[in-house]
């Protein structure tokens, strides 16, 4: 996956990624409208389909909501790099199909910036600045998780495979 960078600082929480007010519906279209509103209002009017967000430590700490991880993944955003993420927004994230990635270096990344994730290599490369950085792979598992689309989907898939 490429993508531009959107950049974020620490401890962006769930509340940030979707606001409360905003949790009256599950749909994930309408959910997508207002993603990162409350740390960036432009922020849905800005981005493309495709784009990552780079963020600081703790990204996703706060409630445990997974509109969360289905607001950004339905805004179009493809992944999210970060030196950590709250335990909670971790699983739900590849519960969702959100592809995350743990990098230290993510602060070296600058917002406008192009990156593109290896996942099978665990690699982000920072096309702009011509710089490959490295992470520890997705367990295979949790890539699976991911490339089904989700917990749900993965579920649905194995079950039609049995039948």
């Amino acid at each position: 996956m490429q993508g531009k960078v959107w950049k974020f600082g620490d401890n962006i929480d769930t509340d940030l990624i979707i606001a409360a007010r905003y949790l009256n519906t599950s749909d994930p279209s309408a959910l997508a409208k207002h993603v990162m509103e409350d740390a960036d209002p432009e922020f849905v009017a800005k981005m493309r389909e495709g784009d990552i967000i780079v963020a600081g430590e703790n990204f996703g700490c706060g409630s445990s909501r997974e509109h969360a991880p289905i607001a950004l993944k339905a805004a179009g955003i493809a992944a999210i790099i970060a030196p950590t993420f709250a335990r909670i927004f971790y699983r739900n994230a590849f519960n969702m199909g959100l592809p995350i990635f743990e990098l230290q270096e993510a602060e070296e990344i600058d917002e406008g910036d192009t990156v593109r994730v290896d996942m099978d290599k665990g690699e982000v490369i920072n096309i702009t600045q011509a710089k490959t950085y490295k992470f520890v792979p997705i367990p295979a598992f949790m890539q699976e998780l991911v490339d089904a689309g989700g917990l749900m989907e993965f579920a649905k898939k194995e079950l039609a495979e049995k039948a």
